[in-house]
């Protein structure tokens, strides 16, 4: 975004008001980034930033959608990065209103379009939204997909085999109880950003590899460890 743009000031500084802890004057500088917004790329902007601030439920899903609306009017490459994000918002609208089956929808519309999504801390910040809102609104709960198999029929196509996730779960169990930062730090992103992808099977997988070659892990995890790797849905 060009920080230029009167809509772009403006945002940036209703989000150090918002770092501040000052909602009000946020809300303020957001609400006239809208007034002041020229076409639909910069309303899209700003829509952005309001629906952040609403207190209701609805208005926030309908900023949300004002949002993805001004978007889809745009239509070009300055808005393709926007989408990911746009739909895990309206995602979480729609969570919030109990609306599960339309919230799951949108979480994986956002699941399509998460490499389009800028990279880095921002990028994990996505897909972990991205995966905790598809396993929060699935009608069936992930740790039963492909319950008994490896490889088992009923597996969502988002969702780490069930057997592999519980043995994964429980290694990261054992981590996080002895405070083990390093073997944390290396998977928790890969984990917690899992999609499905063969790109995120091997991110996952790369990241496990790490901590085993480094041979660090009490015995018994060690051997717990390969085993995972060794598993059909790792590899």
């Amino acid at each position: 975004m060009d920080p230029e743009l009167p809509v772009v000031r403006l945002c940036v500084e209703g989000m150090q008001a918002e770092a501040e802890g000052d909602g009000e004057a946020a809300l303020g500088l957001f609400q006239r980034a809208w007034d002041v917004a020229a076409d639909d790329y910069e309303a899209c902007i700003a829509a952005h930033y309001l629906a952040r601030h609403q207190t209701l439920p609805d208005e926030t899903l309908r900023w949300n959608q004002e949002c993805l609306t001004r978007a889809d009017r745009v239509g070009d490459e300055r808005v393709q990065g926007f989408y990911s994000s746009l739909y895990v918002n309206m995602g979480l609208a729609y969570r919030q209103l109990g609306q599960l089956e339309l919230a799951h929808v949108y979480f994986q519309r956002a699941a399509e379009r998460a490499g389009d999504a800028p990279g880095g801390q921002y990028g994990d910040w996505n897909r972990f939204a991205i995966a905790e809102g598809l396993r929060g609104t699935a009608s069936a709960p992930s740790e039963q997909v492909g319950s008994g198999s490896e490889t088992g029929e009923g597996a969502l196509p988002w969702a780490l085999d069930a057997v592999v996730d519980g043995r994964v779960r429980g290694l990261l169990a054992r981590w996080c109880a002895r405070a083990d930062l390093k073997a944390l730090g290396l998977t928790l992103p890969a984990y917690l950003g899992y999609l499905g992808t063969d790109e995120d099977r091997m991110r996952l997988r790369t990241a496990l590899h790490m901590v085993h070659a480094a041979r660090w892990l009490p015995e018994a995890e060690q051997a717990e460890l390969g085993s995972v790797l060794g598993a059909a849905a790792l590899r």
